[in-house]
């Protein structure tokens, strides 16, 4: 059964970085887009970063543009995001999702439902 593992989480002052990672194994690494979501309390789950399948273009939300960097590693079946300049409103708990077959940009406008698979996700606590 294929669930992706998120690492990487922790307490962090603002204006520093940190670095997750998903772990992926048992499919067909490749041909996923793999992408990081974020949750924070009482907030609805939303998109923060993507990394198509194939090429692998890269999509941000604008809130972490120019801070976060997405990128994987095929052979490790394994997703990253580097995350710097942290600010107080990047805490939240932040998943990994896969879904086959499509572009960065796309995974952007999906819901929690169209993803083939989730992790359960790690904690990001940004103190000021």
């Amino acid at each position: 059964q294929v669930q992706p593992v998120e690492s990487g989480g922790g307490l962090v002052q603002a204006g520093g970085s940190l670095r997750l990672s998903c772990a992926a194994s048992g499919l067909t690494f490749s041909v996923y887009a793999m992408g990081w979501f974020r949750q924070a309390p009482g907030k609805e789950r939303e998109f923060v970063a993507a990394m198509g399948w194939g090429a692998g273009t890269t999509y941000y939300a604008d809130s972490v543009k120019g801070r976060f960097t997405i990128s994987r590693d095929n052979a490790k079946n394994t997703v990253y995001l580097q995350m710097s300049s942290l600010k107080p409103e990047d805490t939240a708990v932040y998943y990994c999702a896969a879904r086959r077959f499509i572009t960065a940009q796309t995974m952007s406008n999906y819901s929690v439902g169209d993803m083939d698979y989730w992790g359960k996700g790690t904690l990001v606590i940004v103190s000021s």
